[in-house]
């Protein structure tokens, strides 16, 4: 069977997403956990954009050794500079270098002629060759250029020395036979097509991503690109989970094969959610909360018989547990170590008496521990920027009546020679006078711009998790909260917020 590349680009393209806003520690969480999911190539970020998005890419690529880390780069010299820098310790560099190559993007954004574009193209991919064995070359929006130019620029780069071309469908405009269309010409039409993989990025646009990863695969194209969970810039890329599952679900028709490890899949999107702040829907593909629910009588009844009637995945596959109770509060320190490594997380011994701590407490308020609680625990830990914490919590109230205006009450922290500041405020609501009075301490000015809650496991006693985005002097940043009460939930995420902007400061 042949394999398939899988090429990861969650912590670029994904993190592109409205609203999203990852810190390096949580980037090099994800990139571990990545790795772990077996994906081939990372694309680790686009070093020449900012300071902070170089050291992340620098700092994956000295961390992650089983996976090829790729940095982004317009077909500049100062570009690809940037990515050699940042890739110089990485045990696989590669180079993915993009330029437009459609009508309208060369004429109105570009401003290049056909022939330049080729002359650039050759240009940056010879240069990033002298510094990189692998260079991807990409057509940016292939989907909407002509053809024959494709297939003449295309010959071109390969000849510079690049070693896999990428056809993007950049706005997720097209259809999967055009599409597929588009991979067959290049194979039929480009002479030396063989030296170089060829390699797809669909976009969702239409809610075609996966269906056009599909069509190119069936037509030449080796490595497909995508995200986890499909987040992306709009309306996000193909599903990289959704992918891997289908190729081996459907293997009695597709002659391919990943090296994704399926049982990490559920951990990896969890991940993927908690720190983005994007939840996933109940009815998604895959890892979804409904993915297995069976609601019809008719359906249950079939899945009692035989899970097979109705289940074409089983749980087990994508790593979905049964979350019974894990640990109790009798587990000592020795089964809790245990099972932090069960769950693919490697702590120092100052965050894991942090860890330790923390679950105890929880134990003391919550009858059963799931692996949810502890990852929400672990995550929370382990990319905690602790070292240049500003504001933290110390006591907070709220009365509040359903006749009465809420009135809030909060004591925190603050960076002020450590001067602790207790103020008051009402709002309409019990999170507004808490954010509310909130406002009045903090030193900076913020501006709340999104609030989601969401629950981590089921029952009365279940966390309660809340993800906000924030403008903190003008820096869009988003921040979490969990805590079995919403209220300290809804506090302890603005305050995240608040810090992670101070933090991001502090490290440009």
């Amino acid at each position: 069977m042949t394999q398939i590349k899988i090429f990861d680009t969650t912590l670029r393209d994904g993190e592109q997403s409205p609203g999203v806003n990852l810190n390096q520690l949580e980037k090099l969480e994800l990139a571990k956990q990545l790795e772990r999911l077996g994906v081939d190539v990372m694309e680790a970020g686009f070093p020449a954009s900012s300071q902070g998005d170089f050291d992340s890419v620098k700092q994956i690529a000295e961390s992650v050794k089983n996976v090829s880390v790729a940095g982004l780069a317009r077909a500049v010299k100062s570009d690809i500079d940037a990515c050699r820098e940042a890739l110089k310790n990485a045990a696989n560099p590669r180079l993915h270098v993009f330029i437009a190559t459609s009508p309208i993007h060369m004429e109105y954004k570009l401003k290049k002629t056909p022939d330049e574009v080729i002359d650039t193209a050759v240009e940056m991919v010879k240069y990033g060759k002298q510094f990189f064995d692998h260079v991807e070359w990409s057509a940016e929006d292939a989907s909407r250029s002509d053809l024959d130019f494709l297939a003449k620029i295309i010959e071109k780069v390969i000849d510079a020395g690049a070693t896999v071309i990428n056809l993007p469908d950049t706005v997720g405009y097209t259809m999967p036979r055009e599409y597929g269309a588009m991979f067959r010409y290049m194979k039929e039409n480009v002479p030396n097509i063989d030296k170089a993989d060829l390699s797809c990025h669909c976009h969702d646009d239409l809610g075609m991503a996966l269906a056009n990863s599909f069509a190119a695969v069936e037509n030449g194209a080796t490595q497909v690109e995508g995200t986890i969970n499909g987040i992306g810039e709009r309306a996000g890329n193909a599903s990289l989970e959704e992918f891997g599952v289908a190729l081996n679900i459907r293997n009695d028709y597709y002659p391919y094969h990943t090296n994704l490890v399926l049982k990490e899949i559920k951990r990896t999107s969890d991940m993927v959610s908690k720190f983005t702040g994007m939840t996933v829907p109940g009815n998604k593909a895959i890892v979804g909360r409904n993915a297995f629910a069976h609601e019809s009588g008719i359906h249950q009844d079939g899945v009692l018989k035989n899970a097979q009637t109705y289940e074409i995945i089983t749980p087990e596959l994508v790593g979905v547990q049964s979350n019974n109770l894990v640990l109790g509060k009798h587990s000592g320190r020795h089964a809790f170590t245990d099972k932090i490594k069960q769950l693919g997380f490697t702590l120092s011994d100052d965050k894991l008496k942090e860890a330790f701590v923390a679950f105890k407490s929880l134990t003391d308020r919550k009858k059963e521990v799931t692996d949810d609680d502890l990852f929400a625990i672990l995550t929370d830990i382990q990319t905690d920027t602790s070292n240049v914490k500003r504001y933290t919590l110390v006591d907070f109230k709220v009365q509040y009546g359903s006749s009465d205006k809420p009135n809030a009450t909060v004591t925190l922290n603050t960076p002020k020679n450590d001067q602790q500041l207790t103020d008051s405020d009402t709002g309409q609501g019990s999170v507004e006078a808490l954010y509310n009075t909130l406002d009045k301490i903090i030193y900076e000015d913020t501006q709340l711009t999104d609030f989601q809650l969401n629950s981590i496991g089921k029952g009365r006693d279940a966390l309660a998790e809340v993800h906000v985005s924030l403008t903190v002097d003008g820096i869009a940043v988003s921040g979490r909260g969990s805590a079995q009460d919403v209220l300290e939930a809804a506090v302890q995420a603005y305050l995240n917020g608040v810090n992670r902007a101070i933090y991001q400061v502090k490290a440009i």
